[in-house]
């Protein structure tokens, strides 16, 4: 007998966080949410389009083959099967959720980009970070500290990409380079206070001479 769910999101490698839902005619549906993000969530185990790829399979496009057109690419549309190339992905890549796919794809970006891991000073270990209100009767605010490092660390890591595509912009002018380079040092130095933070003092920020 064949599958229902043939060509539909139900069977689909990309369909992840799946859960039941009974609907008010009492019909249990599986409902989740697509990888790729091509339907909104919630998705129904029922519904389809042309990114399908059937568990346990990942169909590559011929070397040299050209893009679909448009309407090739509308969910409704119905295609001709070709002979393809199918090499198989390992299981626990194609089981992975969301979450643990967006992990992944980070740390092959990080190793691409040369960014290693940066680690949090010993001594900040499990602290916090109190924001106390000047106004007597309102409530501190407690943040831990290892979660403040890592927005730090984020801010760092993306004023370096924005250094490295300034220095590489076809269109900028060595003067303009060297302007929009003085904004970016001029930010490096304003958080040179959360140096302290950093176990090792190659990670930290340098700005300017004296803004340390």
């Amino acid at each position: 007998m064949a599958d229902s769910l043939d060509r539909r999101c139900g069977t689909c490698a990309r369909f992840v966080r799946v859960v039941e839902k009974v609907e008010e005619t009492g019909e249990v549906t599986r409902v989740g949410e697509c990888l790729l993000g091509v339907w909104p969530s919630p998705l129904y185990e029922t519904s389809t389009c042309s990114h399908w790829v059937r568990r346990g399979e990942f169909v590559a496009r011929p070397k040299g083959a050209s893009r679909p057109s448009r309407a090739d690419r509308r969910p409704s549309a119905v295609r001709p099967s070709t002979p393809t190339t199918s090499p198989s992905l390992p299981e626990d890549l194609l089981d992975m959720d969301a979450d643990e796919f967006r992990h992944v794809l980070s740390e092959v970006l990080r190793d691409e980009l040369g960014i290693s891991s940066v680690e949090l000073s010993g001594k900040w270990e499990g602290g916090e970070m109190i924001l106390k209100p000047g106004k007597a009767g309102l409530q501190e605010k407690r943040i831990p500290i290892d979660a403040l490092f890592h927005k730090i660390v984020l801010i760092r890591e993306r004023l370096r990409v924005l250094e490295q595509k300034v220095n590489a912009h076809p269109k900028l002018g060595d003067d303009e380079k060297v302007q929009l380079q003085q904004y970016v040092t001029a930010c490096y130095g304003s958080l040179t206070t959360f140096n302290v933070l950093f176990a090792e003092r190659e990670d930290q920020f340098v700005g300017q001479k004296g803004d340390e």
